[in-house]
């Protein structure tokens, strides 16, 4: 959420600089990262810091300069080496979050000209990528650890000079920026409840959370005071630092106290240390200070636990009481957000006391994610013994995130001074923990056995790091990813780029920022802005919708509803009803009900929030998929496929097998919201729609239907996509409907841009699945029957849920079950309606199967390794379970080649040796084949055209019906058309997706889209080359031969279509051609998990994939590695929340975390099949998009072996629960001892939870 007073609305809509992009307003993503230098007096020198563009208020930046992508270099004059380098990498795929990458990497390089790894890897902890899996970017900046680099990297840069008056008023705000202390200090006396702000990184964050009605302490303030004063003094007690100095300077000052002095002395700052290391992003941690952190009192923020154990002494300051000293402890906080601080004083600085002798410190914490990510619970130790003793002297123990405060365990403390550091001491100890952390069932935030747990957990740890003086430490060296690329054949020219690994064709663009999103397009003469109206209820009628409130505000045009729509507001979608406003019931919260239009995106917003609706509540009310199963709810068709005969089956097997799995959702978490921009054109009805769609023919369609008008009066135009993966095909047509429908109403244009929050509630993602299953195998692990039974969960209407359908057909992976059966059921619940992502059922499918699998390798005492081969596909013509013939030769070589390269025995064995070894830390290995069908089962999607124009003077224009969206599909339709024409990459101009060029293009989606585009371009020279081919004699390069055609009256512009493959599936038959042809591949992962916390680390993975003969190596490694990141979150980190009414919690990056540069595994290995054809698609290639994703899954089964290993030593079975996502609460849990037997689970029905598993 963005006001007036955020440096990026000055940037965007001021400046007019786009390259920083807007991802999320809450600092959480990086996309907006800029460079702001400024001057430090004490030092005498220019400071060079990374800061979140969306949060940084412009008071706070008087006389600094701030440089933008844009003002460090351009294809039209010079790129700087930073952006280069992430470009020729492959860095760069949808790019949206690529200029955010090359700030942070130049803001390090102006610092530090030559970094080391763990400088770049900091510098880029605060910015996230969704598309590449970040190997290549690290790969192209890592080339600046090089020492010989011997060139000027710094050139004067373009800046951005911000100049602010000392007191600035804006809209409902007053900024006061105070010129010295005294200023200060009567500022807050006259205005004693203004918050005195300097990063903004609390109260910005805030503000966009009581946006979007996530809980959080409202803040009613008019105004805010910003103030700079920076201030670290070494005394002879310890450090002060000046209340306003940013947590990097706290970390640069800790550090140097630890380079500096015996270690002894610093054993509190190494504990700081380790806690400034994983708090926030770079960014982050350069605009928020250390008195923000702690006076905002929020528990899951780390520092004052740590501070707290420290005995650190705040000093505070009013003009009417002069200097006071309070301790920091447990007193200093009266609640959640609340200090014993009086309204007029302002805290000065902080004293960190140095370490006594015989005194151990250490800080623990735990997140969703290992950096970047708020605590779920966090904890500071001290001890300190009698000198030459083990008998404790005195004990400080607090933990943050088991109350509304921070907490400490007094009576504990108290209880163990005079005692031996022994077990008796320890035995005690989480017995008085035990008593004493209190936390109720329905404690907010959830979690609650697991908070419980992990307070004994880290006191265990802080016991044996005292108690061995030890600190165990495992280097992974990274490893070099040289990836073998194909050969290409020396008969091939080598101005032909088919087969070689071009770059991006338009990854320069975006390294520079000129790369142009649809936010990006400049604003139109009278654009207005539309914001949606969304339901509060899960289920309930609509009694009375009110806008009269917001349409007196400033600046509203007008509201629509169900009756501002000129065509249809109800359309049928796969046999189902789709309302584009709620008319008279709601059916899950966040269903759209209306819109208002405004002059700005402020006005818009506001005025939605005014809307009255008035609700009556509706049974029943049901979320989950147990629910639904309970309520017989699900939508039709209900699926069915089955080979053999299951019941015979199930009497001869040696032993039958019954559990079930479930694998939650997963949010599309693309870095470029939803949203466009619709311009009426004012004759004949003509409407023109710049929008970010993946199919922009729906798109084109759903307006129609919705206007009342022809197809052929709306152009859909799609630039690029800033991310998508399925969830801009079907949403974005709802979206692009209401707005315009609001431009027709006004008759002027009107911009649609979601916020991350609402973009998460509105569009939902990936279906959870539950998937139950009887299995018949014998002893020697052969699976001779299996029947699975898959729930989804669809939401309130069907949208996408037939990706059911994939799921079932892919429920087979690479083994052959001679009896199988799957029945698919998709659950009709009051959520928010499910659509498409990566895969689209396939990695949940998948999954269930590979869960058996592993199941019945436990059962049978056997390694998964081994009953994974010996169920597979093996004979050179097999046969699916629905009768589609396929070869798994090539799959066979993936996972042999996979093992081999991985060193899998080997290293399984010296796993093995490592968990005999270590008691609390365990890791397993994992490995899985897999076979994913490439294209849509319903054969008329199969489809692609193109249209190829060549110009006289040798130049070809190419459009067609793909969107670009980071896979590369315009460089790949470039490399096609090259070689085709035999003229130079450089020649050839991909226009945009364009519904006016090429009509009724299919979705980009599948994995088909390569083969689609890439096929239509190779057709139209059957009709345009060959006549060209006549007169040129095979040289197309050159004018004369082109100028010659033209004279001739040769066409130069032509159409190529591909009609695609066949598929069809006979449901009532079980078979079917379903699929254009398999990609094969197979993986390996190692991981290593704490058992303690639940924490795991992603060790090393190896992947060989089957590409079929690539177009483009790079571009086909980068899918792969971008996908199984992907699948990494899908199957260990992203966990979605819902609120018992319904409401989607985890709206945004602080709340929903997807993996970040910390979550790549150190050695990370692709390798491309060698000498792999196929002989169905171009060029004899493959589609690579969607398959890599469930490959991921090694993670989870090679954490499933981690946690068996830790449960054996407990004399505890090998089979066990595990649901996906394999998050570090579901982690520890299982891994279950002595700790986890103190906080047992409370009975269902005798509490009130917190959330709902959806």
């Amino acid at each position: 959420m963005l006001s007036q007073n955020h440096l990026h609305v000055s940037l965007l809509y001021i400046v007019l600089l786009t390259g920083t992009k807007y991802g999320c307003g809450g600092g959480g993503c990086g996309a907006c990262t800029v460079m702001v230098s400024k001057y430090d007096q004490l030092n005498n020198r220019v400071l060079h810091y990374t800061v979140n563009a969306c949060l940084q208020p412009i008071c706070t930046l008087h006389g600094a300069a701030v440089v933008t992508v844009e003002g460090i270099g351009s294809t039209k004059t010079k790129l700087h080496p930073v952006q280069e380098r992430i470009a020729k990498a492959h860095g760069s795929q949808c790019g949206f979050c690529t200029p955010g990458m090359v700030m942070s990497m130049y803001t390090l390089l102006r610092n530090k000209p030559h970094p080391t790894m763990e400088d770049i890897r900091e510098a880029l902890g605060g910015n996230l990528c969704r598309c590449t899996g970040y190997r290549p970017i690290i790969d192209g900046f890592k080339t600046f650890c090089d020492v010989s680099n011997a060139f000027n990297l710094f050139p004067q840069a373009k800046t951005c000079l911000l100049s602010t008056q000392t007191e600035l008023t804006c809209d409902r705000l007053k900024l006061i920026s105070p010129v010295d202390l005294t200023n200060l200090l009567e500022l807050k006396t006259e205005y004693p409840e203004a918050p005195v702000v300097v990063g903004n990184t609390t109260i910005g964050i805030n503000l966009l959370l009581c946006h979007l009605c996530i809980h959080c302490p409202f803040l009613e303030r008019t105004f805010q005071l910003f103030v700079i004063y920076l201030l670290c003094v070494h005394v002879h007690a310890g450090v002060s630092m000046g209340a306003v100095c940013t947590l990097s300077s706290l970390k640069e000052e800790m550090e140097r106290a630890v380079r500096e002095m015996e270690a002894e002395r610093t054993r509190g700052y190494q504990a700081l240390l380790q806690t400034l290391r994983c708090l926030a992003g770079k960014q982050i941690r350069n605009m928020a200070t250390i008195g923000g952190n702690i006076l905002s009192a929020n528990p899951k923020y780390d520092l004052n636990s740590v501070l707290a154990a420290l005995d650190c002494t705040l000093q505070v300051m009013s003009k009417e009481n002069g200097t006071r000293a309070i301790t920091l402890n447990e007193e200093l906080f009266t609640g959640f957000g609340k200090t014993v601080l009086r309204p007029d004083e302002v805290l000065l600085s902080i004293d960190i006391p140095y370490s006594k002798p015989w005194e151990f410190v250490s800080a623990f914490r735990q997140a969703q994610r290992r950096e970047f990510a708020f605590s779920i619970v966090n904890a500071g130790m001290k001890v300190l013994f009698r000198e030459g003793t083990n008998i404790v002297e005195s004990l400080n123990i607090y933990y943050g995130g088991v109350g509304p405060t921070l907490v400490k365990v007094g009576r504990t403390c108290q209880k163990l001074v005079g005692r031996s550091w022994g077990e008796e001491l320890l035995a005690d100890a989480c017995r008085l923990l035990e008593e004493e952390v209190e936390l109720s069932d329905s404690a907010h935030g959830g979690k609650v056995e697991y908070r419980k747990t992990l307070t004994t957990s880290f006191f265990f740890k802080f016991y044996m790091q005292v108690l061995q003086e030890l600190r165990e430490r495992v280097h992974i060296q990274d490893s070099v990813c040289l990836f073998p690329l194909q050969l290409v054949s020396n008969a091939q020219s080598s101005q032909d780029p088919v087969g070689h690994p071009m770059m991006h064709q338009a990854a320069f663009h975006q390294a520079t920022g000129e790369a142009q999103y649809y936010d990006d397009i400049p604003a139109v003469q009278g654009e207005l802005f539309v914001y949606m109206v969304t339901s509060t209820r899960a289920h309930a009628k609509i009694i009375n919708i009110d806008p009269s409130e917001a349409l007196g505000m400033t600046g509203v045009v007008t509201f629509l509803s169900a009756g501002d729509v000129p065509g249809q507001n109800r359309r049928m979608l796969f046999n189902n009803p789709e309302e584009l406003f709620a008319e008279e019931e709601v059916s899950c919260v966040g269903q759209i009900i209306g819109a208002v239009v405004a002059e700005s995106r402020e006005q818009a917003r506001r005025a939605a929030q005014m809307v009255k609706v008035t609700y009556q509540d509706l049974l029943p009310v049901f979320f989950t998929i147990e629910e639904a199963i309970q309520h017989q709810s699900f939508f039709d068709p209900k699926r069915k496929l089955e080979r053999g005969d299951m019941d015979k089956a199930f009497e001869t097997v040696d032993q039958i097998l019954e559990d079930e799995i479930y694998l939650g959702g997963q949010e599309h978490f693309y870095m470029e919201t939803q949203g466009l921009i619709a311009v009426p054109k004012g004759e004949n009805g003509e409407l023109e729609l710049f929008v970010a769609s993946q199919h922009s023919a729906y798109t084109q369609e759903v307006v129609g239907i919705t206007l009342g008008i022809d197809s052929n009066k709306i152009t859909c135009h799609v630039r690029r996509l800033g991310g998508a993966f399925g969830g801009k095909v079907m949403k974005i047509a709802s979206l692009s409907a209401i707005t315009a429908t609001a431009a027709v109403k006004t008759g002027r244009p009107v911009r649609c841009v979601l916020e991350r929050g609402d973009d998460m509630l509105i569009t939902s993602g990936r279906h959870p699945f539950l998937g139950k299953y009887k299995v018949g195998y014998n002893n020697d692990g052969t699976i001779m029957a299996a029947d699975i039974t898959y729930y989804s969960n669809g939401g309130c209407t069907l949208n996408e849920s037939l990706i059911m359908e994939k799921a079932l057909l892919h429920m087979d992976n690479g083994y052959k079950i001679p009896n199988l059966r799957g029945r698919g059921l998709v659950c009709k619940t009051y959520l928010p309606s499910y659509t498409a992502f990566r895969g689209f059922g396939g990695p949940q499918g998948l999954m269930v199967m590979e869960s058996v699998l592993h199941e019945v390798a436990v059962k049978c005492g056997l390694p998964p390794q081994k009953v994974r081969e010996i169920n597979m596909y093996r004979e050179e013509e097999c046969y699916t379970h629905y009768k589609q013939l396929f070869s798994p030769r090539d799959m066979l070589r993936c996972w042999d080649e996979c093992l081999d390269k991985a060193g899998y025995h080997d290293r399984l064995q010296a796993i093995q040796q490592f968990n005999t070894s270590n008691r609390w830390k365990k890791r397993g290995i994992s490995a899985v084949p897999m076979k994913f069908g490439v294209g849509f089962s319903k054969g008329f999607f199969n489809q692609g055209a193109a249209l190829v124009n060549i110009y006289k003077d040798g130049s070809v224009l190419v459009a067609h019906g793909g969107t670009e969206m980071g896979q590369g599909i315009n460089t790949k339709a470039l490399q096609i058309a090259s070689h085709i024409l035999k003229v130079p990459m450089s020649s050839i101009h991909i226009k945009e997706t364009c519904t006016g060029n090429v009509p009724n293009a299919a979705p980009s989606a599948a994995s088909f889209g390569t083969d689609a585009v890439g096929m239509a371009v190779k057709v139209f020279q059957r009709s345009l080359a060959s006549d060209l081919f006549v007169i040129a004699c095979n040289d197309l390069c050159s004018f004369p031969q082109i100028f010659e055609a033209y004279c001739q009256k040769v066409s130069l512009s032509a159409t190529g279509f591909f009609m695609g493959p066949h598929t069809d599936m006979d449901w009532e038959n079980s078979e079917g051609p379903a699929y254009y042809y398999f990609t094969f591949g197979a993986c390996c992962s190692e991981v290593e998990i704490d058992c303690l916390t639940g924490d795991h680390k992603n060790l090393r993975t190896d992947i060989v994939m089957d590409v079929g003969r690539s177009l483009n190596p790079a571009i086909d490694i980068g899918q792969i590695e971008g996908g199984f990141v992907q699948g990494i979150g899908l199957y260990t980190i992203e966990e979605l929340q819902f609120s018992l009414e319904g409401v989607l919690m985890t709206r945004g990056p602080s709340q929903y975390k997807i993996p970040a540069l910390c979550d790549v595994p150190p050695q990370f290995n692709v390798h491309l099949l060698a000498n792999a054809q196929n002989p169905h698609a171009i060029y004899r290639s493959k589609g690579i998009g969607e398959p890599p994703v469930f490959l991921a899954s090694t993670i989870f089964f090679a954490i499933k072996e981690a946690v068996a290993a830790a449960r054996r030593e407990r004399g505890l079975g090998d089979s066990f629960p595990l649901s996906s996502p394999a998050t570090a609460e579901r982690i520890r849990m299982a891994c279950e001892d002595q700790f986890t037997e103190m906080a047992p689970s409370p009975e269902k029905g005798t509490f009130k939870p917190w959330s709902i598993n959806i």
